[in-house]
């Protein structure tokens, strides 16, 4: 479950900055976005928690720690992604409205 939610997130990703990029609304797409990333995270919790009651202990020292790094940067670099259009428009805002006084 946690690779199609996975694949959904980045696919909302993507879809936030091609709407960002052709000048569209583009803020749903980053709810999404950021919304299955953490319905991935969810996932993968669920997935650790249904070994440990399993007791299926060489399945977590297998993937937990490798796991773990990858989704610390897949979580950050989520985040950066689907954040960079509002602050790109915010630089560019302050750019526009800095021109205009002058």
């Amino acid at each position: 479950m946690w690779i199609i939610l996975g694949l959904i997130a980045i696919a909302a990703t993507v879809l936030n900055l091609f709407l960002y990029f052709s000048g569209k609304d583009h803020k749903l797409a980053m709810a999404l976005g950021l919304s299955f990333t953490a319905l991935t995270m969810y996932a993968e919790y669920s997935l650790v928690s249904q070994w440990v009651k399993a007791e299926d202990w060489s399945a977590l020292e297998d993937v937990v720690p490798t796991m773990e790094r990858a989704l610390w940067v897949l979580v950050i670099v989520s985040i950066l992604l689907n954040t960079a259009p509002m602050l790109i428009g915010r630089k560019k805002q302050k750019h526009v409205k800095k021109i205009d006084k002058e």
